[in-house]
Parts: structure tokens; sequence; C-alpha cells
């Protein structure tokens, strides 16, 4: 599976066998590049700009945006879970769904804009994390402190930080990625790419990876 990060949350899985998901599609607003992309299924944490364009997504993909067991193919399972935008039960930004993507043989989280602690039911029904895509930036999302409480608690693979600030979006009220990689011992980690994984891979693949925004 390759996995590419166009910035933001948004993230392109491809399998071998030719199976594309793309994550939170971001509208322009954003400001990082707006490509379009040939897609299987879409996932929507929520109902926001940055997380919900779909149009950028090629054919007639299967939506998943709201809570449930979406079986794609007899091979691709996404299980969205409930949660909250925020630390409020949702009353400041609303609900959220935290995608569960089983897909090649991997297991892969993407918890959307999560805006509180991870609930130990959520914990439970997520199971072994071989790969989680977490937002590490605050304001809008779990801060960098919270984001390690979530990734010690579901113990990933691999952790893949996402929704921080960058030089696109240095005016947005949130962080950038270095005090979550300082929290993990890692601050001169160097982006990659892309995130080339298959199931056989897991003990050699590095356990953080910090990706480059990629049109």
């Amino acid at each position: 599976m390759l996995i590419t990060s166009h910035g933001h949350s948004e993230f392109y899985l491809e399998s071998a066998d030719g199976f594309r998901l793309l994550t939170d599609p971001y509208d322009a607003h954003v400001g990082y590049a707006m490509g379009r992309y040939p897609a299987d299924a879409v996932t929507v944490s929520h109902g926001h700009g940055d997380h919900n364009f779909t149009a950028k997504a090629l054919g007639a993909p299967a939506i998943i945006d709201s809570e449930g067991v979406w079986r794609i193919t007899p091979d691709v399972t996404v299980t969205a879970l409930p949660s909250c935008h925020d630390d409020a039960g949702g009353a400041k930004r609303g609900p959220n769904l935290i995608m569960k993507i089983a897909l090649e043989g991997l297991t892969l989280v993407h918890l959307g804009d999560q805006g509180c602690p991870l609930t130990d039911r959520q914990i439970s029904a997520l199971g072994q994390v071989d790969v989680l895509m977490v937002p590490v930036g605050g304001y809008y999302t779990i801060d960098a402190a919270q984001a390690l409480d979530a990734c010690l608690a579901l113990r990933p693979r691999v952790i893949v930080p996402m929704h921080y600030k960058t030089s696109v979006n240095s005016d947005w009220p949130i962080t950038d990625e270095k005090p979550f990689l300082r929290l993990l011992g890692c601050e001169k980690l160097q982006p990659m790419p892309l995130l080339r994984i298959t199931k056989g891979d897991l003990s050699e693949q590095p356990p953080v990876a910090l990706l480059e925004a990629r049109p």
C-alpha cells in the first residue's frame, strides 16, 4: 500500500490491487494544492469545508460520512465511530467520526478532528492499530500532549501526524508538528515523500512517519 499526504488531514491510500481511498478532502480555502483523484471510497470525518470537499474525488466513490460499518468490497471495510470535535460533547464544533479502515490486511485509523481524549469504548473498538493518522496541532483538535496520550492508548505500529501548522496555513491558531515530535523524542525527524507499507514489512517501518504534502 502507498500512503500519500496532500496536506492537512487529506491522505490518499492506494492498495496493491488498485483500490483507492481518499480521507477528509479539503476545499480551496485551506491553501494546499487542489488536485482531483480517482477514488473508490472517500471518508469524511465531519461536515466542515476543510474535511468534506468530496467533489475532488473522481469517479463514483462510496462516501463514508456517517456512523456504521461500511463494507466497500469483500476485502475493504471502514468502520466509522462517533466522537466529538471538541471537549464539550460537540457543543462547540459538533460531532466527529473516527475512521477505522481495514485495507490490504492492515488496520489504519484516521482520527479526523478528534477534539477530546479517546474513551475506553473507542479504544476497545479500534483494537490493534497498524497506522494511526493523528491530529497534533491543537485548538480545533487535540494538542500534542493529548495526541501522545492517544498514541500510548492505541499503540500503533506507525504514527502519522496531521492537522498542524505549516507555511501554507501559518495564520491558523494551531501549532506546528514540532511539539508532538519533541514529546516522541524525534524532533529532528525528516519528512518522507510517501509511506510504502505492507502487512509483511510492518516491523521494518519507522515508528513515526512525517509525510510531505504532495499534490
